[in-house]
């Protein structure tokens, strides 16, 4: 829920921006050098990582109880 909200407040800074920048020709300038900053923050890993790491656990785990015991 936090998430949402964040996201929310994001693009209303970032739609606040844009108008702005339309209005304004040295503006959109400003806009166009700040923009790329975006990039610095943190993408997390995409999720089919985790889930072949998941997959992979379980592999070994099977194989663990798959040994015969004799």
């Amino acid at each position: 829920m936090a998430e949402l909200y964040c996201l929310n407040i994001l693009f209303n800074l970032l739609l606040k921006l844009v108008l702005w920048a339309k209005k304004m020709p040295k503006g959109a300038y400003l806009f166009m050098a700040i923009f790329p900053l975006l990039s610095l923050f943190y993408i997390p890993p995409p999720v089919f990582e985790n889930v072949a790491k998941a997959k992979h656990e379980q592999r070994k785990k099977q194989k663990r109880y798959d040994k015969p015991t004799s």
